[in-house]
């Protein structure tokens, strides 16, 4: 509460309630980004849940030894880019894995940073991967193989529509 301001008594508040359910409001069973993050939500969920239990480690530090497995060298940046969440998470989980020696930072040309995994990292990667994978198969058991495909095809082009949008302001500008 800001200085100067008055709390407002209960009486009054409860004056001012909205008990009954607006008319304007999204079909939460059909709201297609609510959908994708209930989905996403869960599985992170589950995998980040079974990923400390076994190995100490989350999800996001699993999304960074899989990223230096499929691009060997990356950069901080560049990992963040590829799995789409923010520099100062990925920085977290890199300090987390060179402390666990999982991965090694060298120097690069003009001061950047590559990251690799060790051995360690690699075999850390091989024990992880089949909880990441089992999310998949609980999620697609029973769809056939070229509905999946259509699914995929489907989500890169909203991943891309979200990015186009980001790049041109139209997503900013429906926020505040």
């Amino acid at each position: 509460m800001a200085s100067g301001d008055a709390p407002v008594s209960v009486r009054g508040a409860l004056d001012d309630l909205v008990t009954e359910p607006l008319s304007h409001i999204i079909d939460p069973e059909n709201f297609t980004p609510r959908l994708l993050a209930l989905l996403s939500n869960a599985l992170v969920w589950r995998e980040s849940h079974e990923l400390r239990r076994r190995f100490g480690l989350g999800t996001n530090d699993w999304r960074v030894i899989s990223a230096l497995a499929i691009r060997p060298g990356s950069s901080a940046t560049e990992v963040s880019e590829f799995i789409g969440v923010n520099k100062a998470v990925v920085s977290k989980s890199v300090y987390t894995l060179v402390a666990r020696t999982l991965i090694v930072l060298v120097d690069g040309p003009r001061g950047s940073r590559p990251m690799y995994l060790t051995e360690a990292g690699a075999q850390m990667h091989e024990e992880m991967l089949p909880i990441s994978v089992s999310g998949q198969d609980i999620i697609l058991e029973g769809i056939e193989p070229a509905d999946v495909n259509r699914l995929n095809a489907l989500l890169r082009q909203m991943i891309e529509r979200v990015r186009d949008a980001q790049g041109d302001g139209t997503a900013a500008d429906l926020g505040d």
